[in-house]
């Protein structure tokens, strides 16, 4: 099954401009969702893990499977103000505008290894502010796990000297 047929380009948004790559066909069908799972899960067998951390809100609907199969702890990084407790924070630029992530400041132990999983890695900006926040939280960062990654905004090499995996690979 080719995943990339369920993951169309949707051209000028938000803005004009912007070719958006559109997960919603792959969410809908359910053969195709759990066989981004299924393999996501099989990628990143190589990367052994403590905890999954994944990015609000898109991040979560692969994170939660993952979590769920494998016996992990979720941690979600989520956009300011939405956690009760205690929390780190980190700010980054974002594709349109700066973004403020916060993750419970007891999420992450002294030595946990933690995937960090989002849907799309574009700019990656997103995926390096989690990086921060779980080495700031005293973890390592096992890999950096996404569905897509965007080739033309280089998100990899804000990630350099982490393993990056990018199921569908870079479009």
């Amino acid at each position: 099954m080719d995943l990339t047929e369920y993951v169309p380009v949707v051209p000028d948004f938000p803005e004009p401009g912007v070719g958006f790559r559109d997960i919603t066909p792959l969410l809908a069908a359910p053969d195709a969702f759990r066989a981004s799972i299924d393999r996501l899960l099989e990628a990143v067998e190589a990367h052994p893990y403590d905890s999954i951390a994944a990015f609000d809100a898109r991040g979560f609907l692969w994170a939660a499977p993952l979590a769920d199969r494998t016996g992990k702890p979720l941690l979600p990084i989520r956009k300011a103000g939405k956690l009760p407790r205690e929390a780190a924070v980190e700010t980054y630029r974002g594709e349109y505008a700066e973004v403020r992530v916060e993750l419970h400041s007891d999420a992450v132990k002294d030595g946990d290894r933690v995937l960090l999983v989002d849907d799309v890695i574009a700019t990656g900006e997103s995926m390096a502010a989690g990086v921060r926040l779980v080495e700031g939280l005293g973890g390592t960062v096992a890999a950096c796990a996404a569905l897509l990654e965007i080739a033309s905004l280089s998100g990899r090499d804000r990630l350099e000297g982490y393993p990056v995996i990018s199921l569908l690979g870079k479009l």
